[in-house]
């Protein structure tokens, strides 16, 4: 480890680097020349710091980015002492770069490209930079108000989220937190920080939560340096804070944009719903089993399960009770959706939860465990699907039941509680292309024929990332990850109409009439007329298309969109709305599967998928990786994909995609290459040419000495 006493050798060399920046706050233009002679020197490519590749601003955060991202560290130390000699630093460039947090390294700048960011954008970050070194230097009542300013200024900046808190890390890495997904889920956990700690905090440093305001990071950071100073905990300052979160997640890299999704959960309030009359009064849930003491203390199901045991000593397991608790505490969350029982056949109420776990020890009914909830509803409604007997179960994976419960409370008022209950991360068509080994052009010829359709199939060999692809098109068509408003299902030969738009289902009665995923969806979307919605069906050619979508294959084309017609099963007449898009993906290297009805064909545009080996997204991704070993495997694939395309029983449609090869940075090794080559492309090799052995023996000592 490069520390001692607490001191880490990589923070000297930071710290002066952010000091020799500031310099250039002024001189902008000299600084990008700078930062450009210093990747000519030291003989890489410059990360791409502006859309059309030649930079023309810079601020300093993005300038650290240039190192601290997920690219091997040999790299991040080279780039590091080309800038020592550019800069004069005197500290010593770092040789163990163990638990600095680094960004995504596709995504690694703190702005917009031109026409992409405000004018001000890269000014404002220069500002906090510069108010960030004063606080640290002296923290006045007069340096952390103007901290404060700059800092939410650049927050309300279209590409700064919690990145923004590691910049500030790493240039003052003893005064602010890093607040990453990793260090949240970290500082989240009773196990590492005091429990007052979690539950005072828990709003700002959740996972799903918001980027705190200034004034509230301010407060964490005193508040984890107060717990320094207790000496109740191994860490003692940041570096060492972080070290620890990183070791605990074993150095992997965080996507920190997570997608958070509402669950849904039916609760029972105490036996026979004795305590619904309180709950739905004072806007709160309760939960039993209060003698085991704060939930918050338990940093397992298993301590609960064992607690339980002692305290009421009856010959039971109490899996069920500790698994109950266990998720009140820890997996419920604010915005998820509750349907309140009576017994097993009558719901009573709905409502959504508005805070976080809290234990009330001055109650006597062992009803001690709460959250605060939003009643909506009240009533009686019975069900003919019977609930599980369980005091609180999440239902979230059971679709049909799930919708059959919000359909009896369909209203628009509750509709947009549900919508307020998340905010989703934005996504761009710059985050679309900085994932998807896809041209521009490509990319904004399929939004439009999408746009324009309505319906298209993305087809492809296996490997190329067509399902990869279908979700980040709909994100970016939409603007943000809103999983709310898309959905995929995969179709396979026993996949019907009874499935996917409405049947009749066996129950304890007789038979129900049940309401198909794909029915649901688009009534779903018939009331949000302002938003578009992405209905993804993966391999769509493994099903029986005609029969699956029944009267509907007429309604599917653009101009028939919100023509009604008479449904098979039910007197009701219905349309697809016209805001509801279709994504389809299907292998073009599948011989065992029929090719579709071709009444169908002509109501979707087909898009082919092919390698993006010689994309410039993947192209920056393996020159990031620096390895001679991938690079020689890359270009085998490559002559290899030539071949196949050439081959009058394979063609095009059987090459091999770049998705085999899309590894995390620090898993491009010999062992992750050897198991490509021995375990994915030569079976592969075997099945394409079972009849040419000496092909497959050409061609697998080709990519075996690749390797070598």
């Amino acid at each position: 480890m490069d520390m001692e006493a607490g001191h880490y050798e990589w923070t000297a060399f930071y710290a002066e680097l952010a000091d020799k920046l500031l310099n250039f706050k002024s001189d902008r233009a000299e600084l990008v020349q700078r930062i450009c002679r210093i990747f000519e020197k030291i003989k890489m490519k410059l990360p791409k710091l502006e859309k059309g590749g030649i930079p023309i601003d810079i601020d300093p955060f993005t300038v650290f980015g240039l190192f601290n991202k997920g690219i091997k560290d040999e790299n991040r130390i080279h780039i590091m002492k080309g800038i020592a000699e550019a800069f004069d630093i005197s500290a010593e460039v770092p040789q163990s770069l163990s638990g600095i947090p680094v960004l995504n390294h596709m995504n690694a700048a703190f702005y917009g490209f031109a026409g992409d960011r405000e004018a001000n954008d890269i000014d404002h970050l220069w500002q906090l930079f510069e108010s960030a070194l004063k606080l640290a230097e002296n923290a006045s009542d007069d340096h952390r108000k103007a901290f404060c300013e700059a800092f939410n200024t650049a927050l309300s900046q279209r590409y700064i989220k919690w990145n923004i808190t590691m910049g500030l890390y790493w240039i003052r890495p003893y005064f602010y937190v890093n607040l990453d997904s990793r260090n949240r889920k970290f500082l989240y956990n009773i196990e590492h920080m005091p429990a007052d700690f979690v539950a005072r905090y828990q709003p700002y440093i959740k996972t799903y939560a918001k980027v705190p305001s200034a004034e509230h990071y301010l407060n964490i950071i005193d508040a984890c340096k107060a717990v320094f100073e207790s000496g109740q905990y191994p860490y003692t300052t940041f570096p060492e804070l972080s070290n620890a979160a990183w070791v605990e997640t074993q150095g992997k890299p965080e996507n920190d944009d997570e997608i958070p999704t509402v669950h849904y959960w039916t609760y029972a309030p105490g036996q026979k719903a004795e305590k619904w009359d309180e709950c739905y009064q004072k806007g709160i849930m309760l939960l039993g089993w209060g003698e085991i003491g704060d939930l918050n203390a338990f940093t397992s199901k298993s301590a609960m399960r064992k607690q339980m045991q002692e305290i009421y000593q009856e010959d039971t397991s109490y899996k069920n009770s500790a698994h109950a608790t266990w998720q009140f505490a820890r997996e419920m969350k604010p915005g998820d959706v509750i349907f309140v029982k009576n017994g097993m056949s009558e719901i009573i109420g709905r409502g959504i939860v508005t805070s976080d776990y809290e234990y009330d020890a001055d109650r006597t009914d062992h009803f001690n465990h709460l959250r605060h909830v939003n009643w909506t509803d009240r009533g009686s409604w019975m069900l003919q699907e019977r609930t599980a007997m369980k005091t609180l179960t999440d239902i979230t994976p059971y679709n049909g039941f799930v919708q059959q419960l919000k359909e009896i409370f369909e209203s628009d008022a509750l509709d947009e509680d549900d919508d307020q209950a998340v905010n989703y991360p934005l996504y761009t068509e710059d985050d679309f292309l900085s994932e998807v080994y896809m041209s521009e052009e490509k990319y904004q010829n399929i939004v439009r024929l999408l746009r324009y359709k309505k319906n298209i199939i993305l087809e492809g060999a296996p490997g190329v990332g067509k399902t990869f692809i279908a979700k980040r098109l709909a994100y970016s068509m939409m603007g943000v990850k809103d999983v709310d408003r898309v959905l995929m299902v995969q179709f396979h030969q026993s996949y019907t109409y009874e499935d996917f738009i409405m049947g009749f289902r066996p129950t304890e009665g007789g038979f129900e009439l049940k309401k198909g995923v794909f029915y649901n969806f688009c009534k779903k979307a018939e009331i949000d007329s302002d938003n578009d919605y992405f209905f993804i069906i993966d391999e769509i050619n493994r099903g029986n298309l005609s029969k699956i979508f029944g009267e509907l294959f007429m309604l599917i084309e653009n101009d028939k969109r919100e023509h009604k017609i008479q449904m098979l099963y039910s007197d009701e007449k219905f349309a697809i709305p016209k805001r509801v898009h279709i994504i389809g993906t299907m292998n073009t290297a599948d011989r065992s599967l029929a090719m579709l009805d071709y009444a169908l064909r002509r109501r979707f545009a087909f898009i082919e998928i092919e390698p993006g080996f010689n994309t410039e997204g993947f192209k920056t991704y393996q020159e990031s990786l620096n390895n001679e070993k991938f690079d020689r495997l890359i270009a085998c694939v490559v002559d290899l994909n030539e071949v196949i395309a050439d081959d009058d029983s394979l063609g095009k449609g059987f090459c091999i995609g770049h998705s085999y090869f899309c590894l995390k940075p620090e898993m491009v090794n010999d062992k992750a290459l050897f198991s490509i080559v021995e375990y994915e492309l030569i079976p592969l090799l075997k099945e394409y040419w079972f009849d040419e052995a000496s092909k497959v023996k050409e061609w697998s000592d080709n990519l075996r000495s690749a390797i070598q």
